[in-house]
């Protein structure tokens, strides 16, 4: 019986690739006979997997798509990844009901109920060896992101209101791409009512309905809708150029999740190009670097940045190392 078991279990493995196998390449990988095969796969739809035959010389076997999600078969390391992955992810999310965060975290809980013994080790002993940092990002709607995809699939117009400081308008777009961007979720679209290319924040949309009508998909004005999205991020914000007395790796490490462009002039020096909405923005970011640093552009925020360190350190009561030496 644990020959039976093991060999089904490799051949729902193979099937799941979504490859499409004939008979003969079945019996070669598996080391059995046409008949058994023929046997196994039976099995298989007994237990809820949708297997779909083509007869004849030119036949083949695959999984199709069914009504209702059959079990799935994870390997160790397919298990724990996934385990992590909604764990780590999850973090970043206020977990609001109806909201991605909330969905990971039930399903991280379903399966750590269900995991056999061996991998609810591997998972636990992964887990409490790692801190994952409690990221805050806005909350977005699981149904609002597949009213989104949807339209974006079947080429369907998009209507929403959108939230934009005090002021809500209703929107009509051509929906393109869902943008996931330094833990915000975006989308790309062309706005018919204003004749262009629009980025708009998914968490800031409400009452989204997919319409009738279809469109045509347009041509980007540029490579990627993230590079769109990107622009959008930075219009409002200025070019900064620093040199930083540490490596890429630490800055990378650092400011992990920063919009931010790196050069390394040597093994311990690197030129950092931040896109920021005033000098105080660029300060902060330098400050977790914890190094030296000279802002060559613009000129007029390293003078600010000078200025700003300078009364820090001769305030009345300030004592040790402070931001001024460190320009």
């Amino acid at each position: 019986m644990a020959d039976v078991t093991r060999r089904m279990l490799d051949l729902l493995t193979l099937l799941q690739t979504k490859r499409r196998f004939t008979g003969a390449e079945l019996v070669t990988r598996l080391g059995v006979s046409e008949r058994t095969v023929r046997r196994d796969i039976d099995r298989l739809r007994t237990y809820g997997y949708p297997v779909e035959a083509s007869p004849g010389p030119g036949g083949h076997y695959g999984l199709t798509a069914g009504r209702a999600i059959p079990p799935l078969m994870f390997d160790d390391d397919e298990v724990v990844a996934i385990m992590l992955a909604l764990a780590a992810n999850a973090s970043a999310d206020p977990g609001d009901p109806g909201s991605l965060g909330e969905a990971m975290t039930r399903a991280y809980g379903k399966l750590d109920q269900v995991l056999p013994a061996r991998l609810a080790v591997r998972a636990t002993t992964v887990r409490s060896s790692l801190e994952a940092e409690a990221l805050r990002a806005p909350a977005v709607g699981i149904a609002d992101a597949m009213a989104i995809a949807s339209a974006i699939h079947d080429r369907r117009e998009l209507t929403f209101d959108y939230r934009r400081g005090e002021s809500t308008t209703h929107r009509r777009v051509e929906p393109h791409r869902q943008v996931h961007h330094l833990l915000r979720w975006y989308l790309v679209a062309w706005d018919t009512e204003r004749g262009d290319w629009r980025v708009f924040r998914v968490d800031r949309m409400s009452a989204v309905h997919a319409r009738t009508a279809t469109f045509e998909p347009r041509a980007l004005p540029a490579q990627t809708a993230l590079d769109l999205v990107k622009a959008g991020v930075a219009r409002t914000r200025r070019h900064a150029v620093v040199i930083v007395e540490t490596s890429v790796d630490d800055v990378a490490a650092t400011l992990p999740f920063e919009a931010m462009e790196l050069e390394a002039i040597d093994e311990a020096r690197t030129r950092v190009t931040f896109r920021c909405e005033d000098w105080h923005w660029l300060f902060l970011h330098l400050s977790h670097l914890d190094c030296a640093f000279t802002v060559e552009e613009p000129t007029e925020w390293a003078e600010e940045i000078s200025r700003f360190a300078a009364a820090v350190t001769e305030s009345p009561g300030h004592s040790g190392q402070g931001p001024g030496s460190k320009i």
